[in-house]
């Protein structure tokens, strides 16, 4: 597997999870580098399809070049009419399955989060080890840039987000920092961002800081929280029944989202029963609890030390 552009996260678990038929239909939603989608489609017969989905053009130059595919050439001429690339923000899962007459499917792969190419392109702005353009988009036809956000929202809007999505302790003194180096100088790169809020950074932290305060703006920038509560309600209308529903989340708020949707049907986690006393969400919770990485794969890939899978099944 060529894992140079993306190391995919617990493989087995997804698979296990995803309880793959030969002949069924199934969608991973976050394609990256294709990792999940090759051992999907390693157990899918003649008559099964994978569609993928995945709105960064980079992915989508690796999919028209066949690049995804050239550790494993058996599979580039195996996959030939049983694999489909949709180069879209995941919330349109429905429409664009109904677009290839897809109705109902067998199972869905999202693997949230930024994928090592992102964050490995200093001109993305995904990493503060590199300097690089404040930009942040997943989807560079989009208009809007984590520079436009910090470049004029107010230090409410500011403090808002930091606290909503990045979860930070001071985020009312990391926004103020903000709006006073712009005051002076323009916020455009990565650097210039770091450097803006670094005296807010306590000591034997800052890394920890930083992403968090890049998470906040990335959350943002590309809707994701939003994108996540349409991928889970579509999910639960396209998935037929005992089809399965696997998500890794890598931060608390999307886990939170994905863990209150499977089981309650709702994002505020509120279970509702009927009349007998049985649930009333179109999904149950398959994994009791979040699934973690082993401590080998952590040791092998330290994005997976902060995964969590859960799997949920239509009802």
């Amino acid at each position: 597997m060529n894992e140079g552009y993306h190391i995919p996260v617990m493989v087995d678990e997804v698979m296990d999870g995803l309880v793959i038929c030969p002949d069924g239909t199934y969608v991973d939603v976050t394609f990256g580098g294709g990792g999940h989608s090759r051992v999907i489609l390693s157990q899918l017969g003649a008559e099964g399809h994978l569609y993928a989905f995945d709105q960064d053009g980079d992915a989508a130059a690796r999919v028209e070049n066949g690049e995804w595919m050239e550790a494993n050439g058996e599979c580039k001429v195996e996959c030939e009419g049983r694999f489909t690339f949709i180069n879209e923000n995941f919330r349109h899962l429905k429409n664009f399955l109904r677009l290839y007459g897809v109705r109902r499917v067998d199972g869905i792969l999202a693997d949230l989060g930024v994928s090592s190419h992102q964050f490995d392109v200093a001109e993305r702005g995904f990493s503060t080890r590199f300097e690089g353009a404040l930009d942040l988009r997943m989807d560079r036809r989009s208009d809007v840039t984590a520079r436009d956000i910090v470049a004029s929202w107010s230090e409410d809007d500011l403090a808002r987000l930091l606290t909503l999505y990045g979860e930070l302790p001071n985020a009312r003194q990391m926004a103020r920092a903000i709006v006073t180096t712009r005051s002076t100088r323009e916020i455009a790169t990565t650097t210039d961002l770091c450097t803006a809020v670094s005296r807010h950074l306590p000591h034997g932290k800052e890394n920890k800081y930083l992403a968090m305060l890049f998470q906040a703006l990335r959350i943002e920038v590309n809707g994701e929280l939003e994108a996540l509560k349409a991928l889970l309600t579509q999910s639960a209308e396209v998935l037929g029944e005992g089809g399965r529903l696997v998500v890794i989340s890598y931060h608390s708020l999307e886990d939170r989202l994905v863990k209150n949707y499977m089981r309650s049907g709702n994002f505020d986690g509120k279970v509702e029963q009927d009349f007998y006393g049985n649930v009333v969400a179109p999904m149950k919770m398959i994994s009791r609890g979040a699934v973690k990485a082993g401590d080998d794969e952590v040791e092998r890939n330290p994005r997976a030390r902060s995964a969590r899978l859960r799997v949920g099944e239509k009802r």
